[in-house]
């Protein structure tokens, strides 16, 4: 059974949680080649215990949320693997099997370990794509086709017991506010969090605050933030969701290394500072003091992040608290 914890409660109340990091990175360390559009939600076919496994080892970094694997697991995406459009929900179904299995398990070892929760990862329409597009946002579809898209894997994720949606990574205006509309019609949780063109704007060029205020007015909405972006663009990012809601902000940025979405590769960052003559980060937890003071209360990583990552940001939030 899912936690009866709600994620908008655990705020409420002043906590600040340390969400996980990478999955597919932790896949592939331990051999998975995720070189597939299906990417992470690949190994939900092939083998998903060492899903299950990477988990069970974030709970025990000190994360707080795992978020399943379900990224790029879509009706549509596995229909390219000849799958019926039942037998995938089943498996976007497995993603939070294998999260609340890790958890149980976890609490069973630890029962201090306070309330985890279950994210259920939506992932953007250019996830599926496969192209790098969820870093451009320059795909066109109407909102009914957004919601048409996502509406069954959000059903099969809220039906399976999620304790709330993570809808992350988002490029665009147009999807965000789709999702949104989906959250209401399942009444419920979720958090958004985009991808960015820079410090101040998502991918598709829509102002931070915009989308912050498209979702200010959603109560089902928990928190906002940025996720899968360089180090260097949280703080300006925060900086200009913060200006424009008071909901609490999410960071789950990539380790510091440079993402190239053409030929798929990774390479060492040249970005500049993040401004007033501070040094930009090197890690999430080199950041982690500062975003807590633009208004992150929920902080972790994205690609290239490991459970050592997760656990050094622990460790300086409860050092700044």
């Amino acid at each position: 059974m899912p936690s009866t914890t709600q994620l908008s409660s655990l705020l409420e109340s002043g906590e600040h949680l340390v969400t996980d990091g990478a999955l597919a990175t932790e896949l592939e360390g331990r051999g998975c080649n995720l070189d597939d559009p299906l990417w992470s939600a690949k190994v939900l076919l092939e083998d998903p215990l060492l899903i299950r496994d990477v988990h069970r080892d974030y709970f025990s970094a000190g994360a707080r949320i795992a978020t399943t694997a379900s990224y790029q697991a879509t009706p549509h995406g596995f229909a390219r693997r000849g799958m019926s459009g039942q037998d995938a929900l089943e498996l976007v179904a497995l993603s939070v099997r294998l999260a609340d299995e890790a958890r149980r398990a976890h609490l069973a070892a630890t029962p201090g370990a306070g309330a985890l929760l279950i994210a259920g990862s939506v992932g953007p329409y250019g996830a599926y794509l496969a192209d790098g597009s969820e870093y451009r946002g320059d795909y066109m579809l109407g909102k009914e086709e957004f919601m048409d898209f996502h509406r069954p894997r959000v059903a099969a994720l809220v039906a399976a017991g999620v304790d709330f949606l993570a809808c992350e990574t988002l490029p665009s205006f147009a999807e965000a506010e789709a999702l949104a509309a989906l959250t209401e019609e399942f009444g419920v949780e979720s958090w958004f969090s985009f991808s960015l063109r820079d410090g101040a704007h998502v991918s598709d060029g829509t102002p931070l605050t915009a989308v912050a205020g498209l979702l200010d007015a959603h109560p089902l909405v928990a928190a906002i933030g940025v996720n899968c972006v360089p180090l260097h663009l949280v703080t300006p990012a925060l900086a200009a969701l913060h200006s424009a809601t008071d909901k609490p902000l999410v960071a789950y940025p990539n380790s510091g290394e440079t993402y190239d979405p053409v030929t798929k590769t990774w390479g060492p960052t040249t970005a500049p500072g993040e401004g007033n003559g501070d040094t930009h980060p090197v890690d999430p937890a080199g950041g982690a003091a500062t975003w807590l003071n633009h208004g992150a209360r929920i902080i972790g990583g994205c690609c290239r992040t490991t459970p050592a990552d997760i656990a050094a940001v622990g460790q300086a939030i409860a050092a700044q608290r």
